[in-house]
């Protein structure tokens, strides 16, 4: 997937703008508060339907306008280019893709798979486990198209079942742990499934940003997999019945990142988290390209931050590689470092919100 063009009209301090950005590197600076992290957002908004720096979309809204727009013109790997776009209000979704309206949000992610890597990256690691499970079924997600019918299904029952346990009726509890426990052990095979193709892509990735030996990713599926789901449901009646909710399942699932069996956030430095979650990060792009061919567009929102000068060589160097499409933030050109040997990019200079090749 490839930008070919991007308009953007009221995020934030960017009134409208349209650029042109280069199929691979593109780089773009500015001072602190010019804009360019809302260029990154406006890109992320129009690929996930929300944004990553606010959890509302009311702020992204620059103040003098009722709503904001994302379109852009998109080119995938087969040659089939689309038209995307997306207007919020704060209230209301409006989404188009070739002049066909749809309010399936899972279809812009299809199209525009995104990833993102920031200042507050890091808590991928260092925070719940909801952050990792969200990380672990977007890849799922792109992997495999089955996976999401599943997922739908299985948070229906959940919800279903969760109902049932606030108004105490048993009668239907039945029908309901029996959806829970079908989709529930699917999406719990998939991610399986996905960890295991997923590991060796990461592990090769570490290895050119750190030497850490003794890495591994372990799924915890969400209940005690020696006993069977529908064991667990039964055994966990009671306390479910007291507070009102499934305490087991692939709804309380996440992934451990060990070093030497130990958690790596516990065992690494600061410096060391960040590379191995920008390394989750990048593995989820190499293995969408190894497996469908299919290149993500991969945002990296204040470079100099994230990365030492050494780093930031190697990870130019790694993304010139792949040959994916890159947006790339900095205060200052010369945080990029040497480009002499990046081929393919474009430079861009945000100030109070204009946007300009530079």
């Amino acid at each position: 997937m490839t930008l070919l063009k991007l308009d953007i009209y009221a995020v934030r301090n960017i009134q409208k703008e349209s650029i042109i950005p280069a199929s691979a590197i593109n780089f773009i600076y500015g001072e602190n508060a010019s804009g360019k992290s809302a260029l990154i957002e406006a890109i992320y908004i129009l690929g996930r339907a929300k944004s990553f720096r606010s959890a509302t979309i009311k702020p992204v809204i620059n103040f003098a306008q009722q709503y904001l727009i994302v379109s852009a013109q998109t080119s995938q790997a087969n040659g089939t280019t689309f038209h995307l776009g997306i207007q919020l209000d704060g209230k209301s979704f409006c989404c188009r893709i070739d002049q066909q309206s749809t309010q399936k949000r899972s279809v812009l992610a299809y199209i525009l798979p995104l990833q993102l890597i920031h200042p507050k990256s890091y808590e991928l690691l260092d925070a719940g486990a909801q952050l990792r499970r969200e990380f672990l079924d977007w890849g799922v997600f792109n992997d495999d198209a089955n996976f999401l019918f599943a997922w739908r299904n299985f948070k229906k029952a959940l919800s279903q079942r969760n109902s049932l346990l606030k108004t105490r009726e048993l009668k239907q509890l039945n029908v309901w742990d029996k959806e829970l426990v079908y989709y529930g052990t699917i999406v719990n095979n998939y991610r399986q499934h996905y960890l295991q193709k997923f590991k060796p892509v990461f592990i090769d990735i570490v290895s050119k940003f750190l030497s850490i030996g003794g890495i591994d990713l372990k799924l915890i599926s969400g209940w005690d997999i020696v006993k069977e789901f529908q064991q667990v449901l039964t055994s966990d009646l009671d306390k479910d019945f007291r507070y009102g909710f499934t305490h087991s399942g692939p709804h309380r699932a996440d992934f451990q990142l060990l070093v030497n069996n130990r958690l790596a956030r516990d065992f690494v430095s600061r410096g060391q988290l960040k590379l191995l979650v920008m390394s989750l990060k990048l593995a989820q792009v190499q293995l969408l390209a190894n497996e469908h061919s299919n290149m993500g567009c991969i945002l990296i929102d204040d470079f100099a931050a994230e990365l030492d000068v050494t780093n930031r060589a190697k990870l130019l160097h790694y993304l010139s590689a792949l040959g994916c499409q890159v947006f790339i933030t900095a205060t200052e050109m010369a945080d990029f470092g040497d480009l002499s040997q990046i081929t393919n990019f474009k430079m861009f200079h945000v100030e109070h919100g204009t946007i300009k090749q530079v």
